[in-house]
């Protein structure tokens, strides 16, 4: 592949990036700018969304009939790194998990008919989505086949009755896409269906308490107790609830990575910006040669993770599935994002660890990296059974 950006794709980059820096981070900078779970707030979004769509940088994922920008996945690698290098960038852009993922996935899989009801209000940014799939001990995690929510076919509807946790955005959310189980066949046994905030059936138990800080929505807890949905509203057939889990999180993972990639840049940045003032035995930290091995291993494990993206993204854009790719990337990027934030915190000192600085904001958002979407340890065996069933046409170009 070629690593060089078109000159239309790089134009888009050197924008978001400048977008960014005079609009994004002086709001981030402000305390006031946060809400009461640590993400920018409602008022101060809207504005900035505001801002963002005027200069065209919306939805940039989407294709253009839709408002959006038509990107490759290539392209959308060297936009979403820019996005990343703010907590607040990505929702700015509508370009932030859970909506970017269901956004891509209901494009993909959504009748044309549907789209204007179930699509468009979430790309217009008046609405928000949620994807609901993971469940309560001893039901669904990694693990789509112990799915345990039911969805009974009755009539012209399913009733739905189960269990769902961890549900990121779920509080506040309009649009629900859900995966439930249709059938004991072991490949065919999930369906995937759409429902309403205003549906009867189902309820919000909780919004779980997490180390922080969160998503608009939070990570909810859920409960469904009859919720009866029209069979118009299923996606794709009955049992391919698997096909559309494995859509969804496919582009969904390696988006995260895109903008992960640039909050982990933006550590070092911080990091950069003390050391290079700060000194120590007479001289300045950047000088230091222990300081120098430190920031030389983040800026690796960090390039390392961009090379693995930008294939990730090239085999999408082929048609492949790319999921040894996208494991791979996912594996390398959360553990570099950890690490690069962690490192930038060590050469901060105690500034870094303050709240004076947005490392530690960083920090305890960068554990998440290495669970969601599939723990680090689930994608290194996708890779160890794609090792052990292809031999050496595992390592082919």
């Amino acid at each position: 592949m070629d690593f060089a950006l078109t000159p239309e794709t790089e134009d888009l980059r050197r924008r978001i990036r400048a977008f960014v820096s005079d609009h994004v981070l002086p709001v981030e900078s402000d305390p006031a700018s946060f809400d009461a779970h640590e993400m920018i707030s409602e008022k101060a979004l809207a504005s900035l969304r505001a801002k963002a769509k005027g200069e065209g940088l919306w939805a940039l994922q989407l294709p253009q009939a839709r408002g959006g920008g038509g990107l490759s996945v290539t392209a959308m690698a060297a936009c979403y790194e820019e996005m990343g290098r703010s907590p607040f960038g990505p929702l700015v852009f509508n370009s932030a998990a859970p909506d970017d993922g269901n956004m891509m996935l209901l494009e993909r899989v959504l009748p044309e008919g549907m789209k204007d009801r179930w699509l468009q209000p979430i790309a217009d940014g008046k609405v928000r989505s949620a994807f609901v799939m993971t469940e309560p001990m001893p039901g669904a995690g990694s693990d789509p086949s112990a799915m345990l929510t039911t969805a009974e076919k009755k009539g012209g509807a399913w009733v739905v009755n189960g269990r769902k946790w961890f549900i990121t955005g779920a509080e506040g959310a309009k649009h629900f896409i859900l995966i439930a189980r249709t059938s004991g066949d072991a490949r065919k046994g999930l369906t995937a269906f759409l429902y309403h905030a205003d549906d009867p059936g189902w309820h919000i138990v909780r919004r779980i308490p997490i180390m922080g800080p969160e998503e608009h929505g939070g990570h909810c807890e859920l409960a469904f107790d009859g919720l009866e949905i029209p069979d118009s509203q299923r996606l794709l057939g009955v049992g391919d609830g698997l096909k559309v889990t494995q859509i969804r999180l496919g582009a969904a993972r390696l988006t995260h990575c895109m903008r992960w990639l640039g909050m982990a840049k933006r550590a070092l940045e911080i990091a950069s910006e003390y050391v290079k003032e700060r000194e120590s035995f007479g001289v300045k930290l950047a000088g230091h040669e222990g300081v120098q091995w430190l920031m030389g291993e983040a800026a690796a494990n960090i390039q390392t993770g961009r090379l693995l993206v930008m294939h990730a993204a090239w085999k999408l854009d082929q048609g492949d599935f790319a999921r040894q790719e996208v494991s791979l990337a996912k594996i390398q990027v959360a553990a570099a994002l950890h690490h690069a934030v962690d490192t930038a915190i060590q050469l901060c000192g105690a500034k870094g660890y303050s709240k004076d600085m947005l490392l530690e904001w960083m920090y305890r958002y960068a554990r998440q990296a290495r669970l969601v979407d599939g723990a680090s340890e689930v994608h290194k065996m996708v890779l160890a059974r794609g090792l052990l069933d292809r031999g050496q046409d595992f390592w082919s170009w």
